[in-house]
């Protein structure tokens, strides 16, 4: 492509002593070395999403409206989860429901962690979700299993060579879809 495309990477987790912030900026980090995205990180902490739909345009808070811009510009998206009681946290599924058409065709990739099942659960959990929104997602995952182990002295995730190919992979299938959606999204309106 002549063009990067634009990456959304949305850390799910807003708890207090969460390890997401710290594993959605080592991802981020590797999509902007990788040089086909423009990166845009997310930090649903930061969002202001009310945890609430409205009933009315009119009753529509600004944070929705922003974010919703932020999502509506990327051509595809990677979701940091934790796993949380086998599923995703309720923060990530309250930002997937406030939207819809920002989905829409458009390629979703996961990055999750957790104890010894490594998030994977919540990216299961996630599959399920993504198509009733028109998304598609991709295959691989850059998974972290007894995510403490990956931490270093800093709180930052160490250095790991099969992580970052696993990240290296995840992209190139992000990218791929991504352009082939693009493209068709530029061609013919999605019928939903």
């Amino acid at each position: 492509m002549d063009e990067n495309l634009n990456l959304a990477i949305i850390i799910g987790s807003i708890r207090e002593g969460r390890l997401g912030a710290a594993i959605g900026e080592w991802f981020a980090d590797r999509a902007k070395a990788d040089g086909r995205f423009q990166v845009d990180l997310i930090d649903l902490r930061e969002s202001g999403l009310p945890d609430r739909l409205v009933e009315t345009e009119e009753q529509i808070p600004a944070c929705v409206t922003d974010l919703g811009e932020r999502l509506r510009a990327a051509d595809a998206y990677v979701m940091v989860t934790p796993e949380y009681n086998h599923s995703y946290p309720a923060s990530l599924k309250n930002a997937i429901d406030w939207y819809f058409d920002e989905w829409q065709a458009k390629p979703v990739g996961f990055v999750s962690y957790g104890g010894i099942s490594a998030g994977l659960r919540a990216v299961e959990a996630l599959r399920l979700v993504m198509p009733e929104l028109h998304a598609t997602t991709v295959r691989d995952v850059v998974c972290f299993p007894n995510v403490w182990e990956h931490m270093d002295e800093s709180g930052a995730l160490a250095q790991n060579e099969r992580s970052d190919e696993a990240a290296s992979k995840l992209l190139s299938q992000v990218e791929w879809w991504a352009a082939a959606l693009k493209r068709q999204r530029e061609a013919a309106l999605y019928a939903a």
